[in-house]
């Protein structure tokens, strides 16, 4: 969805954007080839091997900054590259292909690998542990909450029966033998939802994305542009709501006579319906068939 991406940011040359999860720069050296010398590109990743890639691969361009952050931290990183506004934001919340592509991160069932799943590799909870010493009710819930795996508990016992897990495969396949064999073929990809919510509690995707998405919001110069990729229902839940909250002015009671609330509204939907890919990428890269790309306008 790279030409929607670039199109929905309106890219202004003289402009600062930032990249809040640059991965392996596929968006942002797209973007900053639009820019002029007085624009800046700022990229975040916690991921210092998708930096390090980064680095390579943006290296001509001396309008570059690079920061090794969690994106939810990017209050922090504005604040030390004294930054005031922003002219537009880009926030891609899937798992790069550099990560999923590398057997040693443990990302994929695919490959036969280390349980890990970390997106920065110098933080201590991996899935190994998170499949290894949680509790039957603990990964139940995450398993239902993150995954909205309806089969959850028959998963996350038979887990708990089978420690210790060492393997991505190991986990594929218990995950199998926790669920009808009708389902397993009916499925595509049988282990999908269980290893989406590992992945998810293991890197706290969700942790503050809504309180990140306002303050990025609140950081756009008029006319400016947030373009947010998500690849799971809980994420576009999350966008939709602060995007909605945040194009709206008043948010009374309808029933109450005078506004008391004092909310203003900041954004305009560029987008009133998610983007879509197309048949085509769909096509070429299947990872895109979940995807949405939401747009809005600061006013």
């Amino acid at each position: 969805m790279l030409n929607e991406i670039l199109s929905g940011l309106n890219i202004k040359p003289d402009g600062i954007y930032l990249d809040c999860t640059i991965g392996g720069a596929g968006h942002s050296k797209e973007i900053v080839k639009h820019l002029s010398n007085k624009g800046r590109l700022i990229g975040i990743d916690k991921d210092q091997d998708a930096l390090d890639v980064c680095k390579q691969r943006l290296k001509e361009y001396n309008n570059v900054t690079l920061v090794k952050a969690d994106f939810k931290d990017v209050q922090n990183v504005l604040d030390s590259l004294n930054i005031q506004g922003l002219d537009g934001v880009l926030i891609d919340l899937g798992v790069s292909s550099y990560q999923l592509d590398n057997p040693e991160r443990g990302f994929s069932f695919r490959y036969d690998a280390k349980l890990d799943m970390r997106m920065d590799k110098s933080q201590k909870l991996s899935a190994y542990e998170v499949v290894n010493t949680y509790s039957k009710q603990h990964l139940t819930r995450i398993l239902a909450e993150y995954g909205e795996e309806e089969y959850a508990s028959s998963i996350a016992n038979n887990i708990v029966n089978n420690r210790p897990i060492e393997t991505t495969k190991q986990l594929a396949s218990i995950i199998e033998k926790s669920m009808p064999t009708k389902v397993v073929y009916k499925r595509n990809g049988a282990h999908k939802k269980t290893f989406q919510a590992i992945r998810i509690e293991v890197n706290g995707e969700l942790d503050r994305l809504f309180e990140t998405i306002n303050y990025l919001i609140s950081k756009l110069n008029k006319g400016g542009r947030i373009a947010i990729l998500s690849f799971h229902s809980l994420e576009d839940r999350i966008v939709k709501n602060a995007f909605k909250i945040n194009a709206t002015g008043c948010l009374c009671p309808p029933k109450t006579p005078i506004c008391i609330c004092g909310h203003k509204q900041t954004l305009e939907l560029v987008n009133k319906k998610p983007i879509m890919a197309s048949l085509q990428e769909q096509k070429d890269n299947p990872r895109s068939t979940s995807a949405k790309l939401r747009i809005g306008e600061k006013i």
